[in-house]
Parts: structure tokens; C-alpha cells; sequence
């Protein structure tokens, strides 16, 4: 009866590190989608603030300029995000190029995650005092902006940006742990992890023999026990001993004379 085969080298265990590392790339991708949500939801109305207020002035179409900025900003969001989630579930089957790639993207993420105030960032751009009347006041623009938008949508991506933020950091700093390192190096395909005290893995065979138990530097002979290359034997077959008598040529059938 043949042994068992060897068992399948079993998976690394991955470190809380990597597990809480790709949890928080979860939640920033979540988190960031929210924040590009509230910057779509609240477009329109920015759009139409800065066309009334640039309207008749050095900046008038000057709003199509920063609603561009803020749908090109909203977009990398989106991207970004997808991109989190991706590294997050590459990165927890302990892919090293995805861990040079999240600190890569969660770099970009770090610098997105403040972009989701919505046109409150642009409130003040090319605006100057109202004794200027060839510019849009910039008190005037920011009022409209606090009066028309939703009183929720600065806050909340105030909110959002920052535990995004928060939480691209710690993912960081816990991928580069010597925890994570160890489950991130790469091992040879089909080793085993070494057992204690030279035991052989389950199964009970020595790795290097095959599963039939016979060391593959040694042949196998053949059924008569006879090595292959062996020369014929020169001994006689047994049960017919040798005779000491001279051989005589005598024809068949006529016996000697007496």
C-alpha cells in the first residue's frame, strides 16, 4: 500500500498589520466616494452662483474654468477610491507590488482627501473688495455660496477628508512594519516552512523521497532480482551436477562392444 502524498505547502498566516491596513484602505475609499458625492450633488449650484456673480466683469466665463477644476477633482476621487479597494485586497494576499503601490496612491490620496469642500475653495479666486466693481466681491461670493448650498455639505466633507486622511496615514506606517515585511517577502514556490527537530511533514515521508517510499538514485531490478547489464552466468543449471568423465563420440544408438 503507497504512502500518502506530501500535503500542499500551506498559506503564510498574514499579520493583523496587513489585515487592519487594508481595512483602513477601505474606509478611505468609502470616505472619499462620499466626499466626490457631496461635490457632484452640490455642482450645479456652485456653477450657477459664479455665472451670476463673474457675469459683466473681468472674469465673466471664467466659471467654466473652475467647474472644470472641480469635476477633474472629483474624478481622481472616484479613481483613487477604486484604486484603495484594489491594493486593499491585493495587498491582504500579500502582493508586494501592491504595497509599493498603495504607498504610491495613499501618497495622491493624502493630497486629494482635502479637495471635498465643494466651490468654497474657489470662492476667492480672481474676487477682490467691493470698491472694485470690474472684479466680483469675494464677500458676496462666499455669502451666496453659505446661503444657497446646504448648510451639511461643507462639514461633512470637512469630516470625511479628514479621517480619509487619518486613515491613508496609519495604513502607511502599518504596511511598512516588520510584521507586514515578513508576510511581504517572497518565498520560493513549493517550499515548506521548516519543522522542529528535522520531523518530517504530515505524512510521515522523508520530503526528498517520492510518494512510493523508493530513493530515485537507486534503479529498480527487474522481477528475477538480476541487475540490468548483468553478463549471462557461466554455472551449469541446477540439478545437473558436472561429470568427470571424459566425453566420448559415440554415435547414438549403438552401445559399446562387449
Amino acid at each position: 500500500m503507497s504512502e500518502p502524498a506530501n500535503p500542499a505547502p500551506t498559506a503564510r498566516p498574514r499579520p493583523s498589520t496587513v489585515t487592519y491596513a487594508s481595512y483602513l484602505l477601505y474606509l478611505a475609499a468609502a470616505l472619499i466616494v462620499v466626499t466626490a458625492a457631496v461635490s457632484f450633488a452640490t455642482l450645479g449650484t456652485i456653477s450657477t452662483i459664479f455665472e451670476e456673480e463673474y457675469a459683466g466683469t473681468s472674469l465673466d466665463g471664467a466659471e467654466g474654468f473652475i467647474i472644470a477644476v472641480t469635476v477633474f477633482s472629483t474624478v481622481l476621487q472616484l479613481l483613487i477610491a477604486i484604486g484603495l479597494v484594489v491594493l486593499g485586497l491585493l495587498n491582504a494576499q500579500g502582493r508586494n507590488g501592491a504595497r509599493i503601490a498603495t504607498w504610491v496612491v495613499a501618497g495622491l490620496g493624502v493630497c486629494c482627501s482635502g479637495l471635498g469642500v465643494g466651490g468654497s475653495a474657489f470662492s476667492g479666486m480672481g474676487a477682490g473688495t467691493g470698491s472694485d466693481a470690474d472684479v466680483p466681491d469675494a464677500a458676496e461670493v462666499q455669502r451666496r455660496l453659505e446661503e444657497e448650498l446646504p448648510s451639511w455639505t461643507e462639514p461633512v466633507s470637512m469630516i470625511c477628508s479628514v479621517i480619509a486622511l487619518l486613515a491613508l496615514i496609519a495604513a502607511i506606517i502599518l504596511l511598512a512594519l516588520p510584521a507586514s515585511n515578513e508576510f511581504f517577502r517572497k518565498q520560493p514556490a513549493g517550499a515548506e516552512p521548516p519543522l522542529p527537530g528535522g520531523a518530517y511533514p504530515a505524512g510521515g515521508t522523508d520530503p526528498g523521497y517520492p510518494a512510493g517510499g523508493t530513493d530515485p538514485a537507486y534503479p529498480s531490478y527487474p522481477p528475477t532480482g538480476t541487475p540490468p547489464g548483468t553478463p549471462p552466468s557461466t554455472n551449469p543449471p541446477p540439478g545437473n551436477p558436472p561429470s568427470d568423465d571424459p566425453p566420448t563420440n559415440r554415435p547414438p544408438g549403438n552401445p559399446p562392444a562387449s
